[in-house]
């Protein structure tokens, strides 16, 4: 894959070395820390949209929780209710993944741990937050440790899939009623007619198709990149699967479709890239800490995120979001209140994905891409914050910035 994307003046070789030698590391590096591998999220909530029938077919894909014995134990407590990593062996990681099946959710974590988030909400409340993301409260909503539980390849495939990604493409992408194509990428029967098609919208809306197709391409990367490859005496082998890689993005087998999917890709992460260096002055002020308990581990996870910040800041080809939603004023604001519509919509549609841990990784990485537009569509309230209050302008809860995080960095 080489040259430039549409609709930016970027090339695909510059964001590959500035990712490969400057983001990718120390993107790495947080988030394995505490305060970014603990996501709440509420995998019980019913599909809105159609009836659940779709539900997880393959062996053990709910959640099942390790024996006791092999509980790794995420978060210590001492004298003074500060909480400092315990050294995880990666021997009782494995054993606890083998206790699981696939497409299990392990959502162990010590009591600890739960005594630690309780103080980390509180100190969140604290924070004045103008906005309650829908699931934070509700009693089936759940912590679950993204390095426990990794975006792979669980069996989850078919109709029940199939009708996800259907849903999100035809209901969401701003499509023309004169198009009967489908929008969906993996449809049989798409031509250059579709293309032609995708250029006569306006950028907004061009915008939106390639962020979901984006999303998609990552998710699919995701899964041939660590694909079931055997299992034997129950004993999973998991690994990059080149067969199907090539199945979904080599261009003789896609119709030249497949780089167009990676391109998008590419362009989905411009935008979160753009997202990022826009929402550093949020962070940059004293009173924002990445909030554990844990004082010393806490400055260095803000002191990291702020070199990532810095690293974001120093990117050259940065997608120009001012070309979006500047026509007249009343066009600009209805535009923009569909796309946000719209993509509540898709976040809703995570709910109906049959397998636990694709929907976990869904409903991450979805609002992750949420709250990158979100902070896009802020600049004025960012660049106006107040440097030692919380702002009523312009907030961000601890579960969108773990969310903006993991998604950048998958």
């Amino acid at each position: 894959l080489t040259g430039v994307l549409d609709d930016c003046l970027c090339d695909i070789e510059s964001i590959d070395d500035f990712n490969t030698f400057k983001i990718f590391p120390k993107i790495q590096k947080l988030q394995e820390r505490d305060y970014f591998r603990y996501y709440k999220v509420n995998l019980k909530r019913p599909c809105p949209f159609w009836a659940d029938d779709g539900h997880c077919s393959i062996k053990d894909c709910h959640v099942e929780p390790c024996p006791e014995s092999k509980i790794p134990v995420g978060i210590k407590a001492g004298s003074s209710n500060k909480y400092s990593k315990a050294a995880n062996n990666s021997k009782e990681l494995e054993d606890c993944e083998q206790a699981n099946k696939l497409g299990a959710v392990n959502s162990t974590l010590s009591n600890q741990s739960k005594e630690a988030f309780i103080d980390w909400a509180r100190y969140d409340d604290s924070q004045d937050h103008f906005c309650e993301l829908d699931d934070e409260r509700s009693p089936d909503a759940q912590y679950v440790d993204l390095l426990l539980n990794p975006e792979r390849y669980t069996g989850y495939k078919g109709p029940s899939a199939w009708r996800v990604w259907n849903s999100i493409y035809e209901e969401n992408c701003f499509k023309p009623r004169s198009v009967y194509r489908p929008l969906n990428p993996l449809a049989p029967s798409r031509g250059e007619s579709f293309y032609t098609w995708l250029e006569g919208l306006c950028l907004e809306k061009r915008v939106f198709y390639k962020l979901i197709s984006g999303l998609h391409a990552s998710i699919n990367l995701h899964l041939c990149a660590n694909y079931l490859l055997e299992e034997t005496w129950g004993k999973p082998r998991w690994g990059p699967n080149v067969k199907e890689f090539t199945r979904r993005f080599d261009p003789a087998e896609t119709k030249g479709e497949g780089p167009r999917r990676l391109k998008n890709l590419y362009f989905l992460y411009l935008i979160e890239l753009r997202a990022l260096s826009k929402v550093a002055p949020y962070f940059e002020r004293a009173v924002v800490d990445l909030y554990t308990g844990n004082g010393h581990e806490d400055a260095e996870s803000k002191a990291l995120l702020l070199d990532i910040f810095r690293d974001t800041k120093s990117f050259h080809m940065h997608f120009d979001e001012k070309s979006m939603f500047a026509g007249d004023k009343k066009g600009a604001k209805s535009l923009k209140e569909e796309f946000r519509l719209h993509f509540k919509n898709i976040s809703r549609i995570m709910d109906c994905v049959g397998c636990d841990k694709c929907r976990l990784w869904g409903k991450l990485q979805t609002q992750g891409l949420g709250t990158a537009l979100k902070i896009l569509f802020s600049e004025k309230e960012i660049q106006s914050l107040p440097e030692n209050s919380p702002s009523k302008g312009f907030q961000l809860t601890r579960q969108e910035i773990v969310a903006l995080v993991n998604a950048f960095g998958r």
